[in-house]
């Protein structure tokens, strides 16, 4: 019972010593990769921070993993960002298989709810994002898209203002419906 709570100074220090080493491998590996290496842009981007934490996590906290097999742990998910990063930027069908498209939930005040029940988002979840954004009235609305890091963007303004720029749709799923409604 005591073993849940006491633990001896060898299991402390050693504690300490994996931590400082995972950390600077961290930063180490991070200033290599470039800033990109949390970045949330694409799924990919997100399953490589999730990564991290659980190598760091179990390498200060464990003896398994030992410290030298978390570090090239962490070298080998960072190499592997960069590699598909480079693959993303350089082939269409890599960025394909990698990244999640776009998908336009809203169009004006309209919810589209067959691209809703694709991603699984419900109108409740679309209202808190609205509000999020501070919209304070529907009709300032142009467009909602569900991005491909799993992040609701609202596209707003003054119902008198410009109207919202196509390009900014550009590779958004469904983007022809938005264009339709104008």
């Amino acid at each position: 019972m005591t073993e849940w709570i006491t633990t001896s100074w060898t299991a402390v220090l050693m504690v300490v010593l994996s931590s400082i080493g995972i950390y600077a491998s961290v930063i180490l590996f991070t200033r290599l990769a470039g800033l990109r290496s949390f970045s949330k842009m694409s799924g990919f981007d997100f399953a490589m921070t999730v990564a991290i934490g659980s190598i760091v996590a179990s390498s200060i906290l464990t003896k398994d993993p030992p410290l030298l097999q978390a570090v090239v742990a962490l070298g080998t998910i960072y190499a592997l960002q960069i590699g598909v990063a480079q693959l993303r930027k350089n082939t269409q069908i890599a960025e394909r298989f990698v990244d999640n498209e776009p998908l336009l939930l809203m169009v004006g005040t309209e919810m589209l709810r067959d691209n809703m029940r694709r991603v699984r988002v419900t109108e409740n979840d679309l209202w808190a994002k609205l509000r999020e954004a501070n919209v304070i009235d529907l009709s300032e609305v142009h467009a909602v898209v569900f991005e491909t890091t799993g992040d609701v963007s609202v596209l707003h303004g003054s119902p008198d203002g410009p109207d919202l720029d196509m390009e900014l749709l550009t590779g958004v799923r469904d983007r022809e419906r938005f264009a339709a409604s104008r």
